[in-house]
């Protein structure tokens, strides 16, 4: 499969041929799933805590004495059935990260970038360098390569693009390095800069 590469004024400078193999037909699909649960779940903080009975403020004292008052016999302050009281099986801090496997994770990549490389989602470009950390700038480099929506950038580190795109809500940035497979699913329209994409390539041949 090739890829028209264009530079910023969306002029065509060639094309690229993918070095991985796409994937065709349901493989990886499960993979996917897994990978982007375990992702979720890693975003979870878990701090969410209740007190139990052994943690709520108030005395051992026993409230009123067994019998002969006509109320219910009570033992304690904190009983889950008292306002103030203690909760039962409560929420407690946990860790919901899951383990998935490193031939999942490379095979979910290189699913989920397979699928939108067919769909017509990915834009290449030879290079993204911006003269000023202009938002207006910016602006006009995505209405000229025609990406509206969502929109994922794929390049190496760069003050000048970053301070331009940090305004934009649907504009995101990632590195070679960093790109994740719910990364690829989430936006729109994929825009990687040649150098981006030839390593996300070298990590899906490598793995």
């Amino acid at each position: 499969m090739k890829i028209a590469i264009k530079n910023i004024e969306g002029k065509m400078q060639g094309e690229l041929e993918v070095k991985f193999p796409l994937i065709e037909d349901g493989k990886g699909t499960q993979a996917v799933h897994d990978v982007v649960v375990a992702y979720q779940a890693a975003q979870r903080m878990g701090t969410a805590c209740t007190k139990n009975v052994g943690e709520v403020s108030g005395s051992n004292k026993k409230p009123w004495r067994q019998k002969g008052t006509g109320r219910a016999r009570a033992g304690s302050h904190q009983s889950p059935l008292w306002v103030g009281g203690g909760v039962v099986f409560g929420p407690r801090p946990r860790d919901f990260s899951k383990k998935v496997s490193k031939k999942t994770r490379s095979l979910s990549l290189r699913k989920a970038l397979s699928e939108r490389l067919k769909a017509g989602d990915v834009v290449l470009v030879d290079d993204l360098k911006l003269a000023s950390p202009k938002t207006k700038d910016f602006v006009g480099v995505m209405s000229t390569l025609d990406l509206t929506g969502t929109t994922l950038i794929v390049a190496a580190a760069d003050k000048n693009l970053m301070l331009a795109s940090r305004n934009i809500e649907n504009v995101r940035l990632a590195t070679s390095d960093s790109l994740n497979t719910y990364d690829i699913l989430r936006p729109d329209k994929l825009l990687f800069t040649k150098s981006a994409f030839e390593k996300v390539e070298a990590r899906l041949t490598k793995e």
